[in-house]
C-alpha cells in the first residue's frame, strides 16, 4: 500500500490534455465503473500510474494518510464527498465554487505568538545551562560561610578558577559620578588671572582640573590689556594667580589650599552654583575683540617713501642670468624715482635704496647684495617674492610697522605658546589637542605676531640669544604647520615627510626659513640633511653669519616635529638655555630613548641617533656621550658592557611618524 501512494500530483484544479494527446479516446460509460487499484485493472502500477496521468486523473493519497491542501491564499474547489467521486468522469462538469484553502484561515498574529513562546522557551533553557555550567565551575567549599546580604563596600568578587570577575554595584558608579559631577552645572563663574610657566598658576589649573570645574583662565601673557582690570580688583602689587568666585576675589595658591584643607571651598562653590554671575565678575575673554597688537603700531620712517614707490616704479619681468625674474625693478629705476620725489642727489637716493633694504622693504632678486645703482641690478618688493605663499606668516600685504626688536618679539611668541601648551596640551606635553588650539584666541594672536618677524633685524641678536630664539621658532612653526596643514599624515620616513619639513615656511628678516632651513642650516651649522647631498645655505647666503660655530648634539632633544617619537615640544628661556638643553636630553633618553639588554650585549638607541650621526661620532662615542645622560642603573649596566671588553651591538628603534594629538 505504501509503494502505490508514493506518485501523487499536487493538488492543483483539474488538468484537461487535449484528445490528439490520449494513447486512446476513454470511454465514459466504462470510467465511471473503472477502479483506482491496478491490481484490479490487471496492470503493472508504473503503467497504471501513467495512464491515469496522461488522462488527467488527479491521485489522491489513501483515506487515512494526511490529504495534500494549496499553500495559505491560493484557491482551492469547493467539494463535496459526493462530487469528489465525479471528479474524474464529469470532465465537462461546470466551473466549481472556488473559496480560500483551510490554512489561510489561520491568524498571522497566532503563528507569530507561537514563534514567540517557543523562543522564550529556548531562552529559558538556555540560561538554566549556562547557571548549572557556571555552578559546576566553582571551587568546592568545606564549609559555606554565613551568608550576609549586607553590602559593606564599594566591589564585590566572584572567584571562579583562573577566572577573576569583579562586579562593580550601580550604587558605588552612582556615587561617584555623583561625587564628579557636583560642580558641572555651575550658574556662577570661577575665574583667575595666571601667567604662562608660572607654578603656582600650573597648580591652581592641575586642582581645578582634577576636580572638574569649569572655569576661566586670563593669561595676562596673552591678554596683557587685562593687566588694569586685575589691578583694580585685587591691588596693583598682586601677584598671580588671583581667583574669583563671580566678582568676589577669593586669593591665590596659599588661600586656596587653606580653603581646601578645611572643606570651605567646596561650600563657597556650591552657592556659587546657585548664583548667576554677575556683570562685574572679570569678563571672558571673547575672540577676535580683545586684541589691542595693532593698537597705536607705530609706523616706520619711510613708509611714505615706500608707498610712492610701489605706485611709480615700472613692476615687470625681466630676463637675467638665463632666467626669468619677476615682478622686479632696476636699482637705476628706483633712484630715479626718489630723486623725482624727494628731489635729492642721486647719492642721497642710493643711501635712502640702502635703507629700504636694510629695513627688509626691498631686497635683490638673488639676495646678492643690499643695494646699488644701475640697470643690471635687479630687485623687487618683499611682497612681490615668488615664495609668498609659502610664508605663513605673511597675509596679502608687507607689516609696515615699525620692525621690533627680534629679542622682544620672539619672547612674546614664546609666552603665547607656553600659554598654548599650559591650556591645550597634557601635562607631559605628549598630547596636544591641535582642534582645540587652532580655534583658540591665543593661537591667533599668536598668528597675528608672527607677522612681525618679517622685517625684524634677527643680525642684531647676540650670539648667545640666538640658539634659544631659532630653537623656540622651530617648535612653533611645527604647531602651525600641524593646524595649517589639517594635521600631519603617517607616512613611512623622512624622505616622503620633506614637504612638510621645507614646504612651510616664516619670512623671517625678509629671509625665508622652513622647519629644515632652522635645524640644518643655523642650528646644525649649515650641514646637510639626512638622504641630501646639498647644504641649507650657498656661500653668497648672508643666512650663514646666523650659524652656529659647531653642532651641539643637544638640540636634537629639544626640537618637536609633532610625531610621537619626536621630543615633547618645549620653549627655552635666553638665560638658562644650556641647562635646559640637558634637562631635555636626559628626560629624552631616559624616557625610552635608551634601552640596554644586558644578555645581549645590546644597546637600543633613539633613531634620531642614526639619522644624526655625524653629530654624535663613532658608535662607542655615542655611547660614551650618552652616559652623561642616564640614570645611575642604565649608567652602570652600559659602563660595564663598555669596560669589559666584549662586543657591544647597537640596535636602532622603530621611529613612529603619527601626530602627537
Amino acid at each position: 500500500m505504501g509503494e502505490e501512494t508514493l506518485v501523487a500530483m499536487p493538488l492543483a484544479p483539474h488538468v484537461h490534455l487535449p484528445p490528439h494527446h490520449l494513447a486512446s479516446p476513454p470511454d465514459p460509460t466504462a470510467a465511471k465503473h473503472r477502479s483506482n487499484d491496478p491490481a484490479d485493472c490487471g496492470e503493472e502500477k508504473d503503467v497504471y500510474y501513467a495512464r491515469k496521468m496522461m488522462q488527467g486523473v488527479v491521485l489522491r493519497p489513501p483515506a487515512h494518510l494526511p490529504q495534500p491542501e494549496a499553500p495559505p491564499g491560493l484557491a482551492r474547489a469547493a467539494s463535496t464527498p459526493a462530487s469528489n467521486a465525479h471528479d474524474d468522469d464529469d470532465q465537462d462538469a461546470p466551473p466549481h465554487h472556488f473559496d480560500r484553502s483551510a490554512s489561510a484561515n489561520s491568524s498571522v498574529a497566532a503563528d507569530v505568538a507561537s514563534i514567540g513562546r517557543f523562543l522564550r522557551d529556548r531562552r529559558d533553557v538556555l540560561s538554566s545551562a549556562i547557571t548549572r555550567r557556571i555552578s559546576s565551575l566553582k571551587e568546592p567549599t568545606t564549609a559555606a560561610p554565613p551568608t550576609d546580604t549586607t553590602f559593606h563596600g564599594g566591589v564585590q568578587e566572584i572567584h571562579l578558577p583562573n577566572v577573576k570577575v569583579t562586579v562593580r554595584l550601580k550604587e558605588a558608579i552612582a556615587a561617584d559620578a555623583a561625587e564628579d559631577s557636583s560642580f558641572s552645572h555651575i550658574k556662577g563663574r570661577l575665574s583667575f588671572f595666571s601667567r604662562a610657566g608660572c607654578r603656582d598658576c600650573a597648580a591652581v589649573r592641575a586642582f581645578l582640573r582634577h576636580s572638574a570645574l569649569p572655569y576661566v583662565e586670563i593669561n595676562l601673557d596673552v591678554f596683557p590689556e587685562r593687566e588694569p582690570d586685575l589691578a583694580s580688583r585685587a591691588g596693583a602689587a598682586a601677584r598671580v594667580p588671583q581667583i574669583f568666585l563671580n566678582e568676589k576675589l577669593l586669593g591665590g595658591l596659599v588661600v586656596l589650599n587653606s580653603l581646601r584643607n578645611s572643606g570651605e571651598f567646596d561650600r563657597r562653590v556650591r552657592e556659587l552654583a546657585g548664583r548667576r554671575c554677575p556683570d562685574a565678575a572679570p569678563r571672558v575673554p571673547v575672540y577676535g575683540f580683545d586684541a589691542v597688537e595693532d593698537e597705536g603700531e607705530e609706523e616706520d620712517g619711510m613708509v611714505g617713501i615706500v608707498r610712492v614707490l610701489r605706485h611709480r616704479l615700472p613692476i615687470q619681468d625681466r630676463f637675467a642670468r638665463v632666467k626669468l625674474v619677476k615682478n622686479c625693478f632696476s636699482g637705476a629705476d628706483m633712484v630715479d624715482g626718489v630723486v623725482n620725489h624727494l628731489e635729492c642727489s642721486r647719492k642721497k637716493a642710493v643711501e635712502i635704496g640702502k635703507e629700504l633694504a636694510r629695513k627688509h622693504f626691498i631686497h635683490h632678486v638673488f639676495r646678492e647684495n643690499d643695494f646699488e645703482d644701475g640697470a643690471q641690478n635687479l630687485y623687487r618688493f618683499l611682497e612681490h617674492d615668488p615664495a609668498v605663499p609659502k610664508y605663513h606668516n605673511f597675509r596679502g600685504s608687507t607689516n609696515d610697522g615699525e620692525p621690533r626688536p627680534a629679542a622682544a618679539v620672539g619672547q612674546r611668541m614664546t609666552k603665547i605658546m607656553v600659554a598654548i601648551l599650559e591650556a591645550y596640551a597634557s601635562d607631559d606635553r605628549r598630547r596636544i589637542d591641535y582642534a582645540r588650539v587652532a580655534a583658540s584666541e591665543e593661537f591667533r594672536r599668536y598668528a597675528n605676531l608672527a607677522r612681525d618677524l618679517q622685517r625684524v633685524d634677527v643680525f642684531a641678536l647676540p650670539a648667545g640669544e640666538r640658539l634659544p630664539f631659532f630653537l623656540n621658532l622651530h617648535n612653533a612653526m611645527a604647531i602651525h604647520a600641524v593646524i595649517r596643514n589639517g594635521g600631519q599624515p603617517s607616512v613611512a620616513g623622512v624622505v616622503d615627510r620633506r614637504s612638510f619639513f621645507s614646504d612651510f615656511q616664516y619670512v623671517v628678516g625678509g629671509y625665508p626659513y622652513s622647519l629644515t632651513t632652522i635645524k640644518n642650516g643655523i642650528l646644525r651649522a649649515n650641514r646637510r640633511q639626512p638622504y641630501t647631498i646639498i647644504r641649507p645655505f650657498g656661500n653668497a647666503d648672508k643666512r650663514l653669519e646666523l650659524t652656529e660655530r659647531q653642532v651641539n648634539p643637544l638640540v636634537h632633544f629639544a626640537l618637536c616635529n609633532a610625531t610621537r617619537s619626536s621630543p615633547t615640544v618645549r620653549f627655552f628661556s635666553t638665560q638658562g638655555v644650556e641647562p635646559e638643553l640637558r634637562h631635555a636630553a636626559r628626560e629624552f633618553l631616559l624616557d625610552g630613548g635608551v634601552e640596554i639588554d644586558i644578555e645581549t650585549r645590546t644597546v637600543h638607541l633613539t633613531r634620531i641617533i642614526k639619522w644624526y650621526s655625524a653629530d654624535f661620532g663613532q658608535d662607542r662615542d655615542i655611547l660614551r656621550w650618552i652616559l652623561n645622560y642616564l640614570d645611575p642603573t642604565k649608567a652602570g649596566l652600559l659602563t660595564h658592557i663598555l669596560n669589559d671588553g666584549g662586543p657591544i651591538s647597537i640596535a636602532y628603534q622603530d621611529y613612529d611618524w603619527s601626530l602627537n594629538a
